[in-house]
């Protein structure tokens, strides 16, 4: 079993930045695809972005590509997501899992959910 810790949150004003981790216990995920998922209030929870194990592939949603980045550091345990002219509408809880199979872009595709991290943009 693998459990995920998502930190990095905070509240930021529009065009900053925010960089979030995602750190793994309990079994190694150097082998596994991880995903970065958010939801807003009152929203179902979306697709932010994906990684393979190797940093060979890489997915976003068009909501965030050229502004957020995914990464991973397999010998810290550790995935990130380095956010960018962060805007009002980015502002949901952020979450990491990891990829079971399936499409990369739902829910469905993924596991062992952190708790999530607050991200709140301000205007």
């Amino acid at each position: 079993q693998v459990q995920l810790v998502e930190s990095g949150g905070g509240l930021v004003q529009a065009g900053g930045s925010l960089r979030l981790s995602c750190a793994a216990s309990g079994r190694t995920i150097s082998k596994y695809r991880m995903g970065w998922f958010r939801q807003a209030p009152g929203k179902v929870r979306e697709f932010v972005a994906t990684i393979t194990w190797s940093d060979s592939t890489l997915y976003y949603a068009d909501s965030v590509k050229g502004r957020f980045t995914i990464s991973r550091d397999n010998a810290k345990n550790t995935v990130y997501l380095q956010m960018n002219s962060l805007r009002p509408e980015d502002t949901a809880v952020y979450y990491c899992a990891v990829y079971v199979g399936g499409s990369y872009y739902v829910t469905s595709g993924y596991d062992y959910w952190g708790q999530g991290t607050q991200v709140t943009v301000s205007s």
